[in-house]
């Protein structure tokens, strides 16, 4: 009988996990993901991102840009009308510039005098002038008033013109009552103004913020306003005639402004 044959020993080429400790290969552990490759592609990302929003980049700076452009608006207010002289509108001077008048103050109290070309502008000039408000106003009631503020020329090299004027001497129906002063609108006045925007004329009682003891004292804020004409004699010389509103008496007020 035969012996039997030996098995095959196995071949450690075929099978490298089980090699022998002196021919094994230390192996290389992988190393993790390096944090910085999220990081990257976020970058080309936006970088693919900004190529693609570039249009809209310059879309929205010329869109600022067009933004602060700035809005010219025309200005009513520096375009008085000049009247022609029409025989139909007796309402009207000839050569004069409607302009809206405004006399205010409380009634103890000197009364001021507020010119603008229309209600809803800035007064052009403000005027205080030496007399009580109840005391024009009762002036006014009997018959017609004139006023007439003087001022002294000035040496030639000094170029002032006639509305910016800081004193006057003021005459009313010919008597000499003080002085007259110009000056800045104030709050208050500018307050009036704001409460008279919508009123192109009449007369009445304004509410004031002023406590009760100065009300008692100065009396109530009473108004005035209607159109004025301004005429304009010279450099040295103009005039503002307060016009009736029915236009038959003619001007109510005449103020005559003079440099002598």
């Amino acid at each position: 009988m035969a012996p039997p044959l030996p098995l095959p020993e196995p071949q450690m080429a075929l099978y490298p996990l089980f090699r022998s400790p002196s021919n094994s290969v230390t192996p290389t552990t992988s190393s993790p993901p390096s944090p910085s490759r999220p990081g990257f592609s976020l970058q080309n990302d936006n970088s693919a991102n900004t190529k693609k929003s570039k249009p809209n980049k310059l879309f929205r700076r010329f869109r600022s840009v067009f933004r602060s452009l700035p809005i010219i608006a025309p200005v009513p207010c520096k375009m008085p009308t000049m009247s022609v002289g029409s025989s139909t509108d007796n309402n009207h001077m000839h050569g004069g510039i409607r302009m809206t008048g405004t006399l205010f103050g409380f009634r103890r109290s000197r009364i001021s005098l507020a010119i603008q070309q229309n209600p809803k502008c800035l007064p052009m000039l403000v005027l205080e002038l030496a007399i009580p408000t109840a005391k024009l106003l009762q002036e006014m009631g009997s018959g017609l008033v004139r006023i007439a503020l003087e001022c002294d020329k000035k040496h030639p090299s000094e170029k002032v013109k006639l509305l910016d004027e800081p004193l006057w001497t003021m005459f009313c129906n010919g008597k000499k009552l003080g002085y007259g002063v110009k000056r800045d609108p104030s709050q208050d006045d500018l307050n009036v103004m704001q409460l008279l925007h919508a009123v192109s004329m009449g007369a009445g009682v304004l509410p004031t913020e002023r406590s009760e003891n100065e009300n008692v004292t100065e009396g109530e804020m009473t108004y005035m306003r209607a159109h004025f004409e301004r005429v304009t004699g010279s450099k040295d010389s103009e005039t503002f005639y307060m016009m009736n509103p029915d236009g038959n008496s003619g001007p109510e007020l005449s103020i005559f402004l003079v440099r002598i």
